[in-house]
């Protein structure tokens, strides 16, 4: 008896063995696919990937300016508003400008009284000097009828002596000639005493002198103190936290407001301290503001703090102690960031950031390391 065959049992081992090629060519696929991507993975990461640092610790920076009042006094105005932008040189606050006006007129008063007592000596140096050569002219007249009386005596004696000349008219020329050497005395110490009066007139002259520096000093500083009581921008930014109000009194260094500088942001980004070995100055980085998760910025890092944050804290940690955890420190980097005048009205101080450094530039760091420390272990 002939045995009956059916087509359709006869093709499903045939489709079977198809599916499992097939399946098994995917799989091989898959696997290669696999094998591909992991080692382009690797390769990446040895090349790209491990040079990556990153880190969600950072904001943007601004270096705000606290303006506070460097004398005492009443508000009489103030010329800003909270967020307000502002030049440097507009006027912020005025204080009471009355007391120091006032201190400023007096000082410039006492200038002038030093000023007149500074005339009123070098009038009386002028009079002692003129006191001065009338008192030498006089000395001179007095030392000449000295010398002639001298002589008259000197001629006298011998005819007194002779008989030729009465005593009592030698008697005469001998007390003339004595006052006369007297009146010389007393000439001599009027010049004296005239040359001491110019001498004590030029101390007061320099006496003078020197109030006039001093009451020039003091209108001086009245000048400034009344210029101070005008509190100008020192940089240009934005007002921000003003506390000061009109009619408030405020004390010498008390803080007023805050200028931002929204011009000059950077960003500050604390990276692990086993992120930064290959991080140096100049190298590019890409900025995510999570105000802005569509946007990305580029900067580069400007400079790396000589030390952690830890090491700068008010309380620097003492780990020379019994119980001691290791603890991975945190080290501040700023980041210039490249924006625009629309960027920079987003990007204010204190907001979170995501920064990525590109190290690469540094891979030759490692080995000029090993070598220095290698010359260094040989000595």
């Amino acid at each position: 008896m002939a045995a009956s065959t059916d087509p359709n049992t006869a093709a499903a081992p045939a489709d079977n063995d198809g599916r499992k090629k097939t399946a098994g060519r995917i799989a091989l696929g898959a696997l290669a696919a696999g094998a591909l991507y992991g080692a382009y993975a690797l390769y990446d990461y040895e090349t790209v990937g491990r040079y990556m640092q990153d880190t969600e610790d950072a904001y943007v920076k601004a270096d705000g300016v606290t303006i506070s009042s460097k004398l005492g006094g009443y508000v009489r105005r103030v010329a800003v508003a909270d967020n307000q932008a502002v030049e440097q040189g507009t006027l912020l606050v005025q204080i009471d400008p009355t007391d120091y006006a006032t201190r400023l007129a007096q000082s410039t008063a006492q200038v002038d009284v030093a000023r007149a007592t500074e005339a009123a000596a070098s009038a009386a140096i002028q009079e002692a000097q003129s006191a001065v050569g009338q008192a030498r002219a006089a000395l001179q007249a007095s030392q000449r009828d000295l010398a002639y009386l001298n002589g008259e005596v000197a001629r006298m004696r011998p005819l007194v002596a002779s008989g030729a000349e009465p005593r009592q008219a030698f008697d005469q020329l001998v007390a003339n000639r004595d006052k006369a050497a007297a009146d010389v005395s007393a000439k001599q110490a009027g010049l004296a005493a005239a040359t001491d009066r110019v001498t004590s007139a030029r101390a007061q002259a320099g006496q003078s002198t020197a109030q006039i520096k001093a009451a020039q000093a003091q209108r001086d500083a009245a000048s400034t103190d009344l210029a101070t009581t005008r509190i100008v921008a020192p940089i240009g930014g934005k007002v921000g936290n003003s506390t000061v109000r009109i009619g408030q009194f405020v004390q010498p260094g008390q803080r007023l407001m805050t200028i931002v500088p929204t011009e000059a942001i950077y960003v500050e980004a604390n990276f692990k301290e086993t992120q930064i070995g290959l991080m140096r100055p100049g190298q590019p980085v890409t900025v995510h503001v999570d105000a802005l998760p569509d946007v990305d910025f580029h900067g580069t890092v400007e400079s790396i703090t000589p030390g952690t944050g830890a090491n700068f804290s008010l309380i620097p940690p003492q780990n020379a102690t019994g119980n001691f955890t290791k603890i991975v420190q945190r080290v501040p980097v700023r980041i210039r960031i490249n924006a625009g005048p629309e960027s920079r009205k987003v990007l204010v101080p204190g907001l979170s950031l995501s920064v990525e450094v590109d190290t690469r530039s540094a891979k030759s760091a490692i080995d000029a390391i090993r070598n220095e420390q290698d010359r260094v272990s040989a000595k």
